[in-house]
């Protein structure tokens, strides 16, 4: 069953813990709407309030753990909730769920890619932006490392993101993007040299190319189009972005 439109994604209840219109967004299309009210949705939007808030407090967790949140005659759904919920996290905050025992069933939540960065803003309350980043990342790299302003917007608006548009998870984008991660070191945002009326563009910053490689953000960029086909993107040559 397809994955419901990105843009869908965004349609977040007031209380972002529970996340319960993002899981709906993240799951397969419901035939009806005895499909879309049934527990494993309700319980995945549970899940992925639950792992946020670990992920917040820096905090592992484990499958014992999980379970003992569910209701008994739930558990059996297990292995199709708890995949929803991770594969959530990692799609819209870029937060992996990391096996880090597998006889134990123990995880730690870390940023995707090996990232330093935590997403989180210094000082605020909020949710991770590491996805919109590796995005953005992937973004300048399919415009030929150099991506000019008006595309980046043009690529974010297809998943609700807009310039001078408070966003629900991200809040201003624009702030984050020409601010927030270029003080980061994660991309330069610079005027086109001789542009009359001046124009802007993004690049890696030396902190994506410590960090990161281009092949790693790509094959990301591809995993995340095939979980939401919003896009065409440019053919993929493994050698060409090693």
């Amino acid at each position: 069953m397809p994955l419901r439109h990105t843009s869908q994604l965004w349609k977040l209840e007031e209380d972002p813990g529970e996340a319960q219109g993002l899981v709906n967004a993240q799951l397969p299309e419901a035939e009806d709407e005895d499909e879309v009210s049934s527990p494993p949705y309700l319980l995945g939007a549970d899940l992925v309030g639950f792992l946020l808030r670990k992920y917040l407090n820096k905090q592992p967790t484990s499958q014992a753990e999980v379970l003992e949140v569910l209701s008994p005659d739930m558990q059996d759904a297990w292995p199709e909730i708890w995949g929803q919920a991770c594969e959530c996290m990692q799609l819209v905050f870029g937060v992996e769920v990391k096996e880090v025992d597998p006889i134990a069933h123990s995880y730690v939540l870390v940023t995707v890619l090996g990232l330093s960065y935590d997403g989180m803003l210094s000082g605020e309350q909020g949710l991770p932006t590491t996805g919109l980043l590796v995005l953005l990342l992937g973004v300048i790299l399919l415009e030929g490392d150099r991506a000019p302003e008006q595309e980046v917007w043009e690529a974010l608006g297809v998943m609700g993101v807009f310039a001078g548009r408070q966003h629900v998870i991200y809040g201003e984008p624009r702030e984050l993007l020409t601010h927030v991660w270029v003080q980061e070191g994660y991309v330069e945002y610079r005027q086109v040299a001789g542009s009359n009326p001046a124009r802007y563009e993004f690049l890696w910053g030396p902190r994506a190319h410590e960090e990161t490689s281009k092949l790693r953000v790509m094959e990301y960029v591809l995993w995340v189009n095939s979980r939401w086909p919003v896009s065409s993107l440019a053919p993929f040559d493994e050698e060409e972005w090693a």
